[in-house]
């Protein structure tokens, strides 16, 4: 199954979809299966934490419910309440690659693998959905665009086992890590307002099979830059969850940025990326100043 959250033309109100051949169908009702909401609530995404009884729901209102062409929506994270996006540094080797040959733009915080150099964390209000954009905040700085495969936690996890691990995935989506470069710290530079890009909708567990296995690919401009396949990672998903895990509790809507291949370069407004995940979808993001 495929849901979203998107907006139509003309209509600013959020609306809960379920992406079925190119159309996009109206299943905000199906809202009215998750339990009452309390204050303080518990961590999580309240939908993600009960996916299930919502996918109920939403089977039971899609034969009756009205729909627009996927392209007439505006599509916003198919998160919306993340309590934290988990990034996970050079798992690519080809990325590696690139940034040891070029310590003057990746700077020697790039140095040494993955394991080495550990899991950060962009801060949850990074978050957008594709139709929302990037917006640059430094011009006289290089950002840069680093596409990757997003791992949605379905449930509370703690100290799982690598075989376990993806028995707490509730899905998949487009995820883009977008970076201001330079020499502070990766979860300052990468917590700027919009750079954490993630849709164009959640793909459920289910319905990818392998997502060990997937095609990825990014454009700008129509030139491509990226292009790898999810099988080149160097640390599987499996093991991010449980490394993650060990660290601290994952909560439903937890986002895992899987890690980028090489080929990373600069965005400047004007641009327009465009993702692919074979499986998961495509989305376009146009980038612009943040003042516009």
């Amino acid at each position: 199954m495929k849901i979203c959250w998107y907006t139509q033309e003309q209509r600013a109100q959020a609306q809960l979809g379920a992406v079925v051949d190119g159309r996009v169908y109206d299943v905000s009702a199906a809202l009215q299966a998750l339990p009452p909401a309390r204050y303080p609530a518990r961590p999580g995404d309240l939908l993600l934490a009960n996916l299930d009884l919502v996918r109920v729901a939403i089977n039971q209102l899609l034969p009756g419910a009205a729909s627009i062409p996927v392209e007439r929506a505006r599509f916003l994270s198919p998160v919306a309440n993340p309590g934290k996006i988990i990034g996970v540094p050079v798992n690519y080797a080809d990325h590696v690659a690139e940034a040891n040959a070029d310590q003057a733009t990746f700077t020697d915080r790039y140095k040494g693998e993955v394991r080495e150099q550990g899991l950060f964390l962009k801060a949850a209000s990074s978050l957008v959905g594709p139709s929302e954009g990037v917006a640059l905040r430094f011009p006289q700085r290089l950002s840069h665009h680093e596409m990757e495969l997003g791992v949605v936690i379905g449930k509370t996890a703690a100290n799982v086992s690598v075989d376990e691990a993806l028995d707490y995935v509730a899905g998949y989506a487009i995820a883009l890590d977008m970076t201001v470069r330079g020499p502070e710290d990766r979860s300052l530079r990468k917590s700027v307002d919009s750079y954490a890009v993630l849709g164009p909708w959640l793909v459920t567990a289910d319905a990818v099979g392998d997502a060990q296995k997937l095609d990825i690919r990014l454009a700008v401009n129509g030139e491509v830059r990226q292009q790898a396949n999810t099988a080149e990672m160097i640390i599987g998903i499996a093991e991010q969850i449980a490394w993650a895990s060990s660290y601290y509790t994952l909560h439903p809507g937890d986002i895992i940025m899987s890690g980028t291949c090489a080929g990373v370069g600069q965005v400047l407004p004007g641009d327009v990326m465009e993702c692919e995940i074979a499986g998961i979808g495509a989305m376009r993001v146009d980038v612009r100043a943040a003042q516009d």
